[in-house]
């Protein structure tokens, strides 16, 4: 007779599963990676303790009685779910798994960040993937409540409690292929002056630094569209309704024919920043892709200084 409150070892029940699964005591040693004589004494145990006989053997096969098949019924999505959650854990430990969760401001959003995503992926086929293009200020709203581990934004800050790695990338100015002006390298506020502006609103930083630049070179800025993203600005510029400045995530992912790019003298950057949570740990493909992240923004960096956290007091 079975007594009440009897605990069943989750080895004994491993065990048994596995033999009615591979139908021998050998088939279940190879599975779960344990001697024969361990099978069978783990298979006697939970025998005993149930008072049941669970196996006839018919022509070297152990087949399964009635309350075996029962049984088996019942602890077949329990024993199954562990071996999901040990493979998980694998999955972590080896980071093929995970739940990657990235937010970008939208000049890199519609190229570079997707291209970095599938490199990144290509080796955690199970990995799940939340991003998310958004303005900068909610972006680090997102971080901050922890809706998103990794966010790309603009400068400034307005939060303390995030870890925040500076990037400053280098801007050029993007004009028709047809504009006179693609004849020349470097471009001036001198060489502009007749030409229209395409520019983000007037609060935008490379609208504030393109203003400031023309200013000193007084030379009047001749502004003739506004919008809110730099993709728009750019489809602006191949319609042939002016020039823009913009980033070069902006600019080298595009590959529209329609539009050439030129540098910039006084070189204007624009301020961006890597921020993460800074009192929540990152998961381990969190760490392995801001890593990543960093080291692919290099080459985009204005100063070609390797990209490091700012400290405490140049937040302030």
């Amino acid at each position: 007779m079975i007594e009440r409150g009897m605990k069943l070892r989750f080895r004994q029940l491993q065990a048994f599963h596995a033999i009615v699964d591979t139908g021998t005591v050998t088939g279940a040693a190879d599975a779960l990676g344990i001697s024969q004589p361990g099978i069978s004494n783990l298979l006697a145990e939970l025998e005993r303790q149930t008072g049941l006989k669970l196996f006839e053997r018919l022509h070297g096969r152990l087949v399964p009685t009635p309350e075996a098949e029962l049984l088996h019924r019942e602890i077949d999505t329990v024993v199954r779910g562990l071996d999901h959650v040990t493979q998980a854990v694998v999955d972590l430990q080896n980071k093929q798994a995970g739940h990657l969760q990235v937010a970008s401001q939208h000049s890199m959003s519609f190229g570079f960040m997707p291209k970095l995503i599938a490199e990144f992926s290509k080796t955690r086929p199970d990995m799940n993937i939340s991003f998310q293009s958004q303005y900068s200020s909610k972006i680090q709203e997102w971080v901050l409540s922890g809706l998103f581990e990794i966010g790309i934004c603009e400068m400034p800050m307005l939060y303390d409690a995030l870890t925040v790695y500076p990037l400053h990338i280098e801007t050029k100015i993007a004009l028709h292929k047809d504009n006179p002006l693609a004849r020349h390298e470097v471009l001036t506020p001198d060489l502009l002056r007749d030409e229209s502006f395409i520019v983000m609103g007037p609060e935008h930083i490379t609208s504030r630094r393109l203003r400031n630049v023309f200013e000193a070179a007084e030379v009047p800025l001749r502004t003739r569209v506004h919008s809110h993203l730099f993709k728009n600005l750019l489809s602006f510029v191949k319609e042939g309704m002016g020039v823009a400045l913009l980033d070069r995530f902006g600019l080298e992912f595009d590959y529209d024919d329609r539009f050439v790019a030129r540098r910039f003298e006084p070189q204007i950057t624009m301020d961006m920043a890597i921020v993460t949570s800074a009192t929540r740990p990152l998961s381990l493909v969190g760490k392995e892709f801001l890593a990543y992240l960093l080291e692919e923004l290099e080459p985009y960096s204005a100063t070609g200084a390797p990209i490091g956290a700012m400290s405490k007091s140049e937040k302030t």
